[in-house]
């Protein structure tokens, strides 16, 4: 699915819903969240969503800090959205590693991009000369998902800069060293 097509996706759900938080946006479109420990470690599950017998569900580590724990139910949420199909036999992604479970992440990663940051915030900022890690700081978000946020842009047509980092659809499974990284 190409970012376009995603982006369109979120418009869509944001118009309908006229909502952008991803925990009141899963209540309005019948999905359970659920939150349960599941450790703190870089190899520790962080989130998934399943879907079974008409039953939709996303579950989020509770061992996660809160703003981590929006992005994921962020991310998850884009698998309820684009993955609808595949949802139950790759309900576990965080353990596998397969070139559609990568395709998969980094869709559902560009979907809590473009619906946890908001276009007019991220060009603000990169207007008022604001650093890369400064902007992300300011958007309460990982540098990783602003990194996501800005190829959105590029594809839209604005003319951003390079970043400093390259984020791969895998970025959230090392959401420990992000953890490390805001506590210092």
């Amino acid at each position: 699915m190409s970012v376009d097509m995603i982006s369109r996706e979120v418009q869509k759900i944001k118009k309908k819903y006229k909502e952008t938080d991803p925990f009141r946006l899963c209540r309005a479109m019948g999905i359970l969240v659920l939150y349960a420990p599941m450790g703190s470690g870089n190899k520790c599950c962080k989130g998934f969503y399943l879907s079974q017998s008409r039953m939709r569900a996303v579950t989020v580590n509770s061992d996660m800090p809160p703003v981590f724990q929006r992005i994921i139910t962020a991310h998850e949420l884009g698998h309820a959205v684009l993955h609808t199909r595949s949802s139950g036999i790759k309900a576990f992604h965080d353990f596998l590693v397969f070139d559609t479970v990568s395709l998969m992440e980094y869709e559902a990663n560009i979907f809590a991009a473009d619906l946890l940051i908001n276009d007019e915030e991220v060009l603000g900022l990169s207007d008022s000369n604001t650093s890369f890690y400064e902007a992300a700081s300011k958007l309460n978000v990982l540098p990783e998902l602003l990194d996501f946020k800005l190829r959105v842009l590029k594809r839209k047509g604005y003319n951003i800069a390079g970043t400093p980092t390259v984020s791969d659809s895998t970025f959230l499974k090392n959401i420990k060293t992000a953890i490390r990284k805001t506590d210092d």
